[in-house]
């Protein structure tokens, strides 16, 4: 292998290992918040309150719009990710609610 293709390989691995680094830390963060969200789900399901709160999730979309602006993150994509979770959370509380 010549020398700019060992430098090459060697900075692949190196975006690599930051990679698998950043999924480990996604998933683990993931998995905090939706720690938290069934603690919420919890909440309304003993309060009798419903599983969507239309105002708050509207407010979050646009939070992480802007984060994804000053972050240089598509906003779209931010968008689609957040209201999967959403999406994700919801469904949850509803099981909660039954």
């Amino acid at each position: 292998m010549s020398d700019p293709a060992m430098r090459a390989a060697a900075l692949l691995k190196d975006h690599r290992c930051s990679i698998d680094r950043l999924d480990a830390i996604l998933v683990y963060t993931l998995a905090e918040r939706f720690k938290h969200t069934q603690a919420v789900g919890r909440l309304k399901a003993e309060h009798d309150l419903p599983p969507s709160d239309p105002t708050r999730e509207a407010q979050q979309i646009g939070r992480l719009e802007r984060l994804a602006k000053e972050a240089d993150l598509d906003p779209d994509f931010a968008r689609k990710f957040l209201n999967f979770v959403i999406s994700e959370v919801i469904r949850h509380h509803e099981r909660l609610q039954k």
